[in-house]
């Protein structure tokens, strides 16, 4: 089964869904474990670093947004990591990804429309089509 589980994640509904997911998943195996990687996204990130009022109160935030997403892996007693990476999403998860060679990268979709993802660009659309490794896209 997989061992090395990558969840890309970002707070959200969708991502707390793929930590369902990827729990599961790692539960079939006794020796998986997951690595939740947070990208800090530059352009969103830096009004964030501008209201922080430190470098451990803006790491604070970032956690706090992980949160929910630690809780259902807890629920499923689910092993995992936090990896927070700072860049640009897409191609910060697919250079970890391949560099850290996981078995597996889960990660949620926001449910764009066909109109929508070719003006917006998805994460999960560029991830998939840029990974030789299996991608689980979550609803």
């Amino acid at each position: 089964m997989y061992q090395k589980i990558m969840l890309a994640a970002d707070g959200s509904d969708n991502s707390t869904r793929a930590a369902r997911e990827a729990a599961r998943l790692a539960n079939c195996s006794d020796d998986s474990i997951i690595t939740i990687v947070f990208v800090a996204d530059f352009d969103k990130a830096k009004e964030s670093v501008l209201h922080a009022e430190s470098k451990d109160s803006l790491e604070l935030t970032r956690r706090k947004q992980l949160k929910p997403i630690e809780m259902v892996l807890r629920e499923y007693d689910a092993p995992y990591q936090v990896q927070i990476l700072h860049g640009e999403p897409a191609p910060v998860l697919i250079n970890y990804a391949h560099t850290e060679s996981f078995d597996l990268v889960v990660i949620g979709s926001r449910g764009l429309n066909s109109f929508q993802e070719m003006i917006l660009g998805s994460v999960s659309h560029k991830v998939m089509k840029r990974l030789s490794c299996p991608v689980l896209l979550v609803k």
